[in-house]
Parts: C-alpha cells; sequence; structure tokens
C-alpha cells in the first residue's frame, strides 16, 4: 500500500502555511515546512511509528511528532483543523496560485473578501487589486498567469509521483502467476515532466487473474472500466491507470504503440504504408488487398500520452512480419531501435535513417553529484549522512553545496561555512573512493554579484550560483544578471536556471539565447536540476541550450538523502534532449573535470 508520508507531508505543509497566512510565526511555520520535507523525504513509511518513533527523523521535533501521531491513529490533525476552519476553503486554494502565496492571499480575502480563484480572477479583470497594498502594476497580470499555469497542470502528476505509482503497479501485476511481462508504456516511458495518467502493458494466455489483481490493489479507489484485454482504474491519487493484456507474440508492436508519442508513431506507419506495410498495436503487417481489418476506438489512448490516431487502424489483414519484439519492428522500417525519450518527432526518425542517433547518456555514466544540502542550511540530514548515501550511490566524488549567507532564512556565516570545510577534510578518508568536495550555492543578486569576495570563493571546489530572489524582475535585468554570473570566475555552474517550480511558479522572463551563448563563451556549466518539481531546463531548452555549445550537469539539488536518488529523473531530461556523456560534466573522470572547474581553458 502507498506510504502514508507523502500525505503526511501535504497535511504538515498546509498547516505551515496556515500559519503564515492566519499571522503566525514566521519561524514557526517554516519549523512545520521542515517537518514537512522531512517525513516526504523519510526512507522508511512512518506507518506504525509512535512519537517517540517519529522523533527519530531529522527535524521532527515532540509537538510535530504529537500531531502526525494522532493522523496515524485518527485521520484527524486537530490543530490543522482548527486553522481550517478560520480561512475558507477557496482562500487556501489561492494561496497555491503562483505569485499570491499566503500572505497575499490573507490581504486579498480580508480586503476585497474575494474567497476563490475565479473571484480572484474576476477581481483582477475589473482591476480591483490597484487598491490593495503590495499589489504593483504588474501584479494582476503575474496573477492571471500563475492562475492559467496552475489550470493547465491540473490533472497532470509530476514525473516522481507517476514513476512510485507505475512501479508498484508494474511490481504487483508481475508477480501474479501467468504474467510474462509487464512495464509502463506512454508519456511516463518517455520520461516527460509531467503524466496525464499510467499506460500499462502485459502480456499472459489468460487476462483474468492480471485484472482481479489490478483492482485488488490497496490503492485503488475506483474502478472505471473492466474488460479482457483493458482495465482502468483510479488510485487514491487520482492518477488514472489503464492496463492492457496482449498475446505474448504482439508485445514489441503493442509496446511502441503504447508508448507513442503520437507524432512518432505517425511518422512509423508514414514509413511503413511507403514500403507496402501496415503498423498498428498488433504487427508490422504486409498491406493487404481489400479486407475491413479490426477497427474501433476502444481503448484508445490519450493523444499526448501515447499512440496515435486511434487502434487498429491496420487490423491484421495480410501476413504479419513481425510484432514480438520493438527491436524487430523498428528494424523491419529499416530503423535501429529509437530510445522512448528521443520518441517526440524531434528529428530522431531521420537521424536513425542517417546512423546518427545518440548514445544517450544514463544514470549509471553519473560519477558524481554537484549540489546537495545538509542541515547546516535547509537540508533534513547530517553531512555524514548524505556523504554515506552518496557513496552508496557509487560516486567517485560528490559535492556538499550549501547555502550562501544572501539567503539570510539560512543564517550562514564565513565561520559555519569554513567549520564545514573542516568537518569535510576530517571525512575524507569515510569512504576511500569517493572524493569530498566542498562547494556552495551562491545567491545570484539582481545585478548579477554573488554573496562572497572573491578571495572566500577561491576556497570552494565547486561553486554552484542560483537565483533565488526577484523573480519578477524585467527580462533585461533577468539576463544581465545572469550573464554576469556566468562571468564570475568562481561561478563553475548555474542552477535551476529559470527558477519554475512545475505548476506552481512560471520561468523567470529571461533571453534564454543570450545566457546560454554566455555559458559556452566562459565555460561555466548550466544544471538540469533534478528535483521533481523543478526539472530546470525543461528539454526544450536543453536541446537550445546544446546547439550553443553549452556543458550540463545533471544534479539532485538534494535536501533528505532520499533525494540523492533523484537524479534518475534529471537524466530522463537529459536523454529527451540527446546528450551524451560528453555534454555532462558530472560523467567525466576527476581529472577532466577538475580541469573544467578552474575555468582556465577554452572548452
Amino acid at each position: 500500500m502507498t506510504r502514508l508520508n507523502d500525505q503526511v507531508q501535504e497535511l504538515l505543509q498546509e498547516y505551515a502555511d496556515l500559519i503564515s497566512i492566519t499571522g503566525g510565526d514566521a519561524f514557526r511555520a517554516r519549523a512545520y515546512e521542515k517537518a514537512a520535507r522531512a517525513v516526504g523525504g523519510y526512507p522508511e513509511d512512518v506507518a506504525g511509528l509512535d512519537v517517540k518513533g517519529l522523533q527519530q527523523i531529522a527535524g521532527v521535533g515532540k509537538s510535530t511528532a504529537e500531531k502526525i501521531a494522532q493522523y496515524l491513529a485518527t485521520g484527524r490533525m486537530d490543530a490543522l483543523e482548527t486553522l481550517r476552519a478560520k480561512i475558507p476553503a477557496g482562500v487556501r486554494e489561492m494561496m497555491a496560485v503562483p505569485s499570491v502565496g499566503p500572505k497575499r492571499a490573507l490581504a486579498l480575502y480580508r480586503d476585497l473578501d474575494i474567497a476563490s480563484v475565479d473571484q480572484l480572477a474576476e477581481a483582477i479583470r475589473a482591476d480591483r487589486l490597484s487598491g490593495v497594498a503590495g499589489f504593483g502594476e504588474r501584479s494582476g497580470e503575474k496573477i492571471l498567469h500563475g492562475i492559467e499555469l496552475m489550470r493547465q497542470s491540473g490533472g497532470r502528476t509530476l514525473l516522481d509521483t507517476a514513476t512510485d505509482q507505475a512501479e508498484q503497479i508494474v511490481a504487483a501485476i508481475t508477480a501474479v502467476p501467468g504474467c510474462t511481462r509487464c512495464t509502463y508504456a506512454g508519456s511516463l516511458r518517455r520520461m516527460r515532466e509531467t503524466v496525464g495518467d499510467i499506460d500499462v502493458l502485459a502480456t499472459a494466455e489468460d487476462s483474468e487473474p492480471l485484472m482481479e489483481a489490478l483492482t485488488g490493489l490497496p490503492y485503488v479507489a475506483e474502478v472505471i472500466a473492466r474488460g479482457p484485454t483493458k482495465t482502468s482504474v483510479l488510485t487514491t491519487k487520482g492518477l488514472q491507470v489503464d492496463l492492457r493484456v496482449v498475446p505474448e507474440e504482439d508485445w514489441g508492436a503493442a509496446l511502441v504503440y503504447f508508448t507513442g508519442s503520437k507524432a512518432h508513431n505517425i511518422k512509423l506507419r508514414t514509413m511503413a504504408v511507403r514500403a507496402g506495410l501496415k503498423l498498428s498495436e498488433y504487427g508490422l503487417f504486409e498491406a493487404g488487398s481489400g479486407g475491413k481489418g479490426k477497427q474501433g476506438g476502444k481503448g484508445r489512448p490519450k493523444a499526448e500520452d501515447a499512440a496515435g490516431d486511434g487502434p487498429g487502424t491496420a487490423g491484421r489483414e495480410g501476413r504479419k512480419v513481425v510484432s514480438a519484439t520493438e527491436e524487430e519492428v523498428y528494424a523491419a522500417l529499416g530503423l535501429p531501435w529509437i530510445a522512448p525519450p528521443l520518441r517526440e518527432d524531434r528529428g530522431e526518425v531521420e537521424a536513425a535513417l542517417r546512423d546518427e542517433l545518440p548514445e544517450l547518456v544514463t544514470e549509471s555514466d553519473l560519477r558524481g553529484d554537484l549540489h546537495s544540502h545538509t542541515d547546516l542550511t535547509d537540508g533534513l540530514a547530517t553531512l555524514e549522512e548524505m556523504i554515506d548515501t552518496a557513496a552508496a550511490r557509487g560516486y567517485t566524488y560528490y559535492a556538499v553545496t550549501d547555502h550562501a549567507p544572501d539567503l539570510a532564512m539560512q543564517r550562514m556565516t564565513d565561520e559555519k561555512m569554513l567549520a564545514q570545510r573542516e568537518q569535510l577534510r576530517e571525512l575524507a578518508g569515510r569512504h576511500k573512493r569517493m572524493r569530498l568536495l566542498h562547494g556552495t550555492e551562491l545567491n545570484i543578486g539582481p545585478d548579477g554579484g554573488v554573496d562572497w569576495p572573491a578571495e572566500f570563493l577561491a576556497g570552494f571546489d565547486v561553486c554552484v550560483a542560483s537565483v533565488h530572489s526577484h523573480f519578477g524582475a524585467d527580462r533585461a535585468t533577468q539576463t544581465r544578471r545572469l550573464i554576469r554570473a556566468c562571468e564570475n570566475p568562481h561561478v563553475h555552474v548555474i542552477g535551476h536556471l529559470t527558477t519554475r517550480r512545475i505548476g506552481r511558479r512560471g520561468p523567470i522572463d529571461v533571453d534564454l539565447d543570450a545566457v546560454f551563448e554566455a555559458a559556452a563563451r566562459t565555460g561555466t556549466a548550466i544544471e538540469i536540476n533534478s528535483s521533481p518539481q523543478r526539472l530546470d531546463l525543461r528539454d526544450e531548452d536543453v536541446l537550445r541550450a546544446k546547439r550553443f555549445g553549452v556543458k550540463f550537469s545533471v544534479d539532485s539539488d538534494a535536501h533528505a538523502t532520499g533525494h540523492l536518488a533523484y537524479p534518475r529523473y534529471g537524466i530522463g531530461t537529459a536523454q529527451r534532449a540527446w546528450l551524451t556523456t560528453e555534454d555532462v560534466i558530472n560523467t567525466w573522470p576527476w581529472q577532466r573535470l577538475k580541469r573544467f572547474l578552474r575555468k582556465d581553458a577554452l572548452r
């Protein structure tokens, strides 16, 4: 059954938000935010833990533990319900709108009696916000954009949540006697940053036990439809899961079809027609002379998630050429196998015909992580815990990059940072095969400056520099600040460049091409931030940056030990952008990476 950790994390985060919106103590609110992240990142299931057990989670104090224990025992958190009663549900929804947040949501409710997202949009269009303190000339425009962003993300799920759910389901179906193959397909297999629903494909002679297993899972909330070839359910996380069971001999064709994308599949079917063939989810067939073929829309996948213009358009007419494996289907069309993240009709078929497909970077190629945090700032785990977890991943180098002092809430000082450096040196022999790097995440100021002077920065092995404030600055300002950061000889990596949070905050307004040119010119890497909430840069932007000659760092931005596994998602973005190990600096051996970090040679 799905762990309770995610549910508890959401409740504690809501409690922190409500403390803020009701004028409570800011430090108390941040303590609950930290506890929320701690529970969400805790590797074990909190179900069954008592108050003492919960207090063993870093960042969870006695009061928080008691609230969690109450929820685990009763399904309620009285303190949260008390605060909920003070604020209409619509106001809490407004807090989630990018550019609004708790303080603005409260001001809108207090001053204008706005109690829902729809009312907020109407008020902006009627120009009612101009007299409210804290709302400037462009506030309404930004909030409307935030509402649009939130609505666009509605119904889609972040990649980590979808992956966790899909892997649970695939494991459950695979364990059913008679199941010979099972995997997920659709946009999840292509590693899109959000997922509409989950397509699961399986093979078996008798589909009934597989369908029974799916509908009987404890996290299935509703059975939408059930049949011998396809069953659809809704999970407790709100995800629709479609399970299709096909004959073993049709596995390859079905996997190609239900992986998609629609545009990629149309390209393949066009190639098949030109070769006198027809391609469907049943296989690749010789084109028949007449004969109707199997038609119908039953089980039709969603356009953005899977196949093409409806199942069975070719049917079973003519002699079957191939269908058993994906490799056979592609080979019969004169193509090598194309990796799922590339299947977006961005030139992958043409590259395959020229035998120019890239050898994509993989998670196993990563030799280290250059962006992570400990409990010295806003991380949840100790330095030792983060180091041990990184070593368990087989890394040959690992950087700790806690926040610099200009991010005031982290209360960093020169003395704290230097003490951490000394501690890191003392731990250097803890894992003999992994080199420890002392770094920092600098804050890029509105003028492009960073926290410390050059002589202090020179003491770090690696410096990541990121935008953490002034998100609303104009395009020229944002572009100048990032270019200046690239030109700083002590800045090695630009972190989460656009600052977006998927579905919660849009990207800053910046001339990306100008920043990419500066990064390539100065030998500054750009991060692919692997946090599923960010995945920043987007794959489309990584593709553009690659054309400028930019190098990339695929990092976790981990704030807990469990987050160190995030690079699987960043690698998905890298693969969708056609990156190889040559493009990703943290796949390089240490000596080559060390030369890059000197920024003293043309690359």
